[in-house]
């Protein structure tokens, strides 16, 4: 009796317990291994846990199944119980594993890092956080803004602070009747006066249009990105000053209307 019945339920609870003791050291092994090697491929720190994570999961079922298979508990519909599970419950997170992958693609490719001004999913700011799952933005007014990443990366991305130079494009005009050589003078010794104007690239500065109402320049300086906004807003009030002192009219847009009195 005890070797008929009783000797193999022990035999096969030691080979059970080995299996899941030396499965967890194989397994720490591996996902050591693999942390090394993540680590060297200088990937993020959050996608590197989330990774091993994953796979410590995976391997210990792997190990968990073996032990089972080994006292003879029939792994087969094990398996299939936890793929039923495991496909409804995608299902069910279809938008949570759509955002999940989107995080994973943006934390491995970067198309913007923390503290990037961004434009992406209709909103604009500075990159604070980058999650699994989304992405938090603060905006110009110190709101905080998150963001779905898979929003973010099904749409068009504007990394406002991918470059370290940015060019300034303005559009300034003056009445028909003004002087076109005096006014873009003007517009020149501005720019000129700006140090933080760089000197290359060269700035542009022309005419670009003979619209309805006025003639309209162009001036296109480049400028260090930090300084963008400033200069932006520095050089139109600037041009503005020197325009009505020099008496260049800046045109709204007007009709004239002529009236035919009949008999």
């Amino acid at each position: 009796m005890f070797d008929q019945y009783v000797l193999p339920w022990i035999v096969n609870i030691a080979l059970a317990i080995a299996i899941f003791i030396v499965g967890k050291i194989v397994i720490k092994m591996i996902i050591g291994l693999v942390r090394k090697v993540l680590n060297r491929s200088k990937m993020d720190d959050m996608l590197v846990n989330f990774i091993l994570s994953i796979a410590n999961g995976v391997l210990f079922l792997v190990v968990i199944v073996a032990a089972l298979d080994q006292l003879g508990v029939d792994t087969t519909s094990l398996i299939a119980i936890v793929g039923a599970a495991g496909l409804a419950i995608g299902l069910s997170l279809q938008d949570s594993l759509k955002n999940f992958a989107a995080g994973v693609m943006l934390l491995l490719f970067k198309p913007f890092k923390e503290g990037d001004f961004i434009e992406a999913a209709g909103v604009s700011g500075v990159v604070e956080n980058i999650a699994i799952f989304n992405s938090m933005l603060r905006t110009g007014d110190n709101r905080s803004v998150i963001v779905p990443n898979g929003g973010i990366y099904g749409g068009v991305i504007v990394n406002y602070s991918a470059r370290d130079t940015r060019r300034v494009d303005m559009i300034f005009g003056i009445g028909y009747e003004a002087d076109l050589r005096q006014a873009k003078q003007l517009l020149a010794d501005i720019i000129g006066e700006d140090e933080r104007v760089l000197k290359e690239p060269g700035t542009v500065i022309a005419v670009s249009e003979l619209a309805d109402s006025s003639v309209n320049f162009i001036v296109r300086p480049w400028v260090n990105s930090a300084d963008y906004w400033a200069v932006l807003w520095d050089t139109t009030e600037k041009v503005k000053l020197r325009f009505d002192e020099a008496g260049i009219s800046i045109p709204f847009p007007q009709m004239d209307v002529h009236l035919h009195k009949q008999d």
